[in-house]
């Protein structure tokens, strides 16, 4: 059964942890950038102006840089996205996955709504963060339901 399980499980471990890496690679440049400035390397046209997002008022939540939030949440879901962690009959550990990944979509929805409404502009490197998240949200939240099933606590998809 372990090697069923391994073939099901496919491409996702390694995708997502690759995933959380680039996402961790991304977060850790834009918190560089939070306090160098002069390091940002992105273009400025129209409604592209990641220096605008960057250094805007709500780049900060509660005093704490938005970048920082994205570097806990790629660490913790890249120990979440080891195949380990896939591969593992404990339902809390796919259930903490699929928990941490709404929430990180749900703050890219607050992101991209305060890039859009508020600050007025769109950073390249932060949509990079929230395609990243978006890319982790579709794997993870389709995968969730058979990882259940065959924990036992969920039906399998279509059953």
């Amino acid at each position: 059964m372990e090697g069923a399980e391994k073939q099901s499980l496919g491409w996702r471990p390694v995708v997502t942890l690759a995933l959380c890496v680039i996402g961790l690679g991304l977060s850790v440049y834009t918190l560089w950038i939070h306090y160098q400035p002069g390091a940002l390397v992105c273009i400025s046209a129209g409604p592209v102006d990641c220096q605008a997002v960057l250094t805007s008022a709500q780049s900060v939540v509660i005093g704490i840089p938005v970048p920082y939030f994205g570097i806990v949440f790629f660490l913790g879901m890249g120990a979440l996205c080891l195949p380990a962690a896939w591969r593992t009959s404990a339902v809390w550990v796919h259930g903490l996955r699929l928990t941490g990944v709404i929430v990180g979509i749900a703050s890219v929805i607050y992101l991209v709504s305060t890039e859009l409404f508020t600050v007025k502009k769109i950073c390249l490197w932060c949509s990079g963060v929230h395609l990243v998240t978006f890319a982790l949200f579709i794997i993870i939240v389709t995968s969730t339901p058979a990882l259940m099933a065959r924990t036992g606590h969920a039906p399998a998809a279509g059953q």
